[in-house]
């Protein structure tokens, strides 16, 4: 044995020597276990710890570079208190264009009293799964007014709205199936299909006839297939024609999942989302997905639709039936914030006045918009990852907290600034937050 062949020095080498001499006699296998043991020495330290793993190195290269460069990490500031059309970091105000927050919602007293009566009632955690231990009343309810909003048969709320593409993709959909989606849609349902086992084509973002080209071609050779698009795309403000695509679904006999995670709450006279701003039927879509956290106030995630759906994903869905129900003050929270989106249309109404002024306004400075509709959100395409960064910086500076959305959440050349609209934004803070940021570029 030799440090060359073995990777073994001093006192190591010595002791598994000891070790195998010593067991010769009454182990046959020890030859094998010395030879397995000598190759396990032999492993690279890169692939046994974790400051080695690429993914990790992704991430603290570019941060090391950027603090040569005196540039401050814009993400995971600490918000002390309420993050609505302004959030205080660190003592000091800023308006804030880096939450969900649409109806101003979040931090509503009424909002607030509903969390905290059901914590008096129930507790704070549901404490286990749902299947196993049992439901709670508010839970219901929150379920019966999501599916009321759609005009469908149920609902079922699971507690994050990632997992709820992930574990409904992958539990209905399987290997023999076809899933074609937006070039543009979220990473949970990239992950999701992964998890199906099914075959996965991108179509032209916003494009249904790159869509119908695609399943005109191979939608014969698959089972199942479902289409999959958002209601508002997040990263760039725009919005589907959703009765093409409930065309084409019908013409294919495919599924259609519309992920509603940023419009539901946004579009729509009253906020019921993107089939009320079109004047569909919910039961024209097979899928309808959202989540609690944008204009709800609360967290988690839902799929709402026909009955035997949300039956199937009840006790299939391993994200349900293997995790710990929606806690009672999330759910009489997003409950008491659809009541008031509901009774208050003025709040939908007025998110949309401010979220078009922005828009207009941004316009006039000449700032590159991107594909926005003026819904809610809104970008500012800089085309440079190191580009953006540095704009946040800036407006960080002088007030303004929005967040850089760099590669590889983007193509570099789509490097942004990313703007949330609130309907608790003034006139005032658009105006100041826009002439800054065109005085900077």
């Amino acid at each position: 044995m030799t440090k060359q062949n073995f990777g073994l020095v001093g006192n190591a080498k010595e002791q598994l020597v000891k070790r195998f001499l010593a067991r010769r006699d009454n182990q046959p296998e020890s030859t094998g276990m010395l030879r397995s043991a000598l190759n396990f020495a032999q492993i690279p330290e890169k692939f046994c710890r974790f400051d080695k793993f690429p993914g990790y190195e992704k991430v603290a290269i570019p941060q090391a570079a950027a603090r040569k460069l005196g540039i401050e990490n814009p993400y995971f500031r600490t918000h002390e208190g309420v993050a609505d059309a302004t959030t205080m970091i660190g003592g000091k105000s800023y308006i804030n264009f880096s939450s969900y927050n649409y109806l101003g919602l979040s931090g509503d007293a009424r909002v607030n009293q509903a969390a905290k009566d059901a914590i008096d009632r129930y507790g704070t955690s549901a404490s286990a799964s749902r299947l196993v231990a049992g439901e709670r009343p508010i839970q219901r309810e929150l379920e019966d007014a999501i599916a009321d909003l759609y005009e469908v048969d149920d609902c079922i709320v699971f507690v994050s709205g990632h997992a709820t593409n992930v574990t409904t993709i992958s539990t209905l959909f399987g290997p023999k199936d076809l899933i074609v989606h937006d070039s543009l849609i979220h990473n949970s349902v990239f992950e999701g299909i992964k998890l199906s086992g099914a075959t996965r084509r991108a179509f032209n973002h916003n494009d249904p006839e790159s869509l119908e080209r695609i399943l005109t071609e191979i939608r014969g050779n698959f089972e199942r297939t479902l289409i999959v698009i958002e209601g508002l795309y997040s990263m760039d403000g725009d919005i589907p024609d959703l009765p093409r695509f409930i065309d084409i679904k019908q013409r294919y006999k495919a599924f259609l999942m519309v992920d509603e995670a940023h419009s539901l709450g946004v579009l729509g006279k009253t906020g019921r989302g993107i089939r009320e701003h079109f004047g569909q039927a919910g039961g024209a879509v097979d899928i309808w997905m959202g989540t609690l956290s944008k204009a709800f106030a609360g967290c988690g995630g839902y799929i709402a639709g026909e009955k035997a759906l949300v039956e199937h994903l009840k006790y299939s869905a391993s994200g349900f039936v293997y995790s710990v129900g929606i806690a009672p003050a999330m759910a009489a929270a997003s409950l008491e914030a659809i009541q008031i989106m509901l009774a208050e249309p003025e709040r939908v109404a007025g998110l949309r006045e401010r979220a078009a002024y922005f828009l207009d306004q941004a316009k006039a400075k000449n700032l590159d918009t991107g594909l926005s509709q003026g819904y809610a959100v809104i970008p500012a395409v800089v085309g440079s990852s190191l580009k953006a960064t540095k704009l946040s910086q800036r407006l960080f500076e002088n007030g303004i907290n929005v967040q850089p959305i760099i590669h590889p959440a983007v193509e570099e050349r789509a490097a942004r600034l990313r703007f949330f609209v609130s309907m608790t934004h003034t006139p005032g803070q658009i105006d100041h937050a826009i002439s800054t940021l065109a005085e900077i570029l």
